[in-house]
This record gives C-alpha cells, sequence and structure tokens, in this order.
C-alpha cells in the first residue's frame, strides 16, 4: 500500500506536524461514554506548498503558525459530544484544509485507553484541497 506521502500533489510541500497532542474529550457512543471525558491523542500533518511557506525575513507571519492546528482542534471540542472518531477527524481535516496556505492535511484520533490488550484505537483520514 502506498504512502500518502508519495501523492503527487505534495511534491514541493513543506510538512508541518503535531503530534500526540492529548486532549479530554467527551466522545463516545455508548452510555457510560457520555457521561465523562476521554483521553484522546489527535496527530495532524499540514503539507504547505513552499512557495507559501518559506520565509524570506524569517518572521511567523510568513508561515502557517502551529496555534493554528491547536486552536483548531479546540474550536472543535468546543462545539460539544462527538459520538465517532471519524467525525472527529473528518470535522478538523475540514477546518484546516479551510487555511488558503493549506493544500493536503491528514488527520489521525486515537482513544488509548478503550482497551486493556491494545495501545490504541483509531482513524486516520487524508485530503487533498480540490483546486
Amino acid at each position: 500500500m502506498p504512502s500518502f506521502l508519495s501523492h503527487p500533489v505534495l511534491a514541493n510541500c513543506r510538512r508541518l506536524f503535531l503530534r500526540n497532542y492529548e486532549v479530554q474529550i467527551n466522545i463516545g457512543v455508548h452510555e457510560f461514554e457520555k457521561k465523562g471525558e476521554q483521553r484522546v491523542l489527535i496527530n495532524v500533518d499540514l503539507f504547505i506548498p513552499l512557495a507559501l511557506s518559506t520565509p524570506t525575513e524569517d518572521h511567523l507571519h510568513e508561515v502557517v503558525d502551529y496555534d493554528f492546528m491547536r486552536d483548531t482542534i479546540a474550536k472543535r471540542m468546543a462545539q460539544g459530544h462527538i459520538h465517532l472518531q471519524e467525525t472527529l477527524c473528518d470535522d478538523v481535516a475540514r477546518a484546516m484544509l479551510a487555511h488558503p496556505k493549506v493544500k493536503a492535511v491528514r488527520v489521525s484520533t486515537a482513544k488509548p485507553d478503550v482497551y486493556p490488550d491494545c495501545e490504541s484505537v483509531g482513524v486516520e483520514v487524508f485530503h487533498v484541497k480540490q483546486a
């Protein structure tokens, strides 16, 4: 299975990433999950064309700020309970793609505390902005 990194639209892109961003979120379909928050790990890769993300003056305004990723996730979490990780991934990916400099996005979520016999269960999506 080829990696999403081999997608031709990602040529000449810079990849920004947020790794294992740990949040407490109200997520799940079971009644016991609706009564409290769960630990979720969120990973994001943003792909930004080098022409739009190569600083010439070494200033923050020339690039996509990492705070954008965290703030985008926080805004989605503030909307309330989410039943499915798929919904969370899709919503976060869609919001990330709305940034004018972002060409593609990969988002994954993982719930590390669901089963005692595995590291985590999760979902991943990869989207490319349509021209």
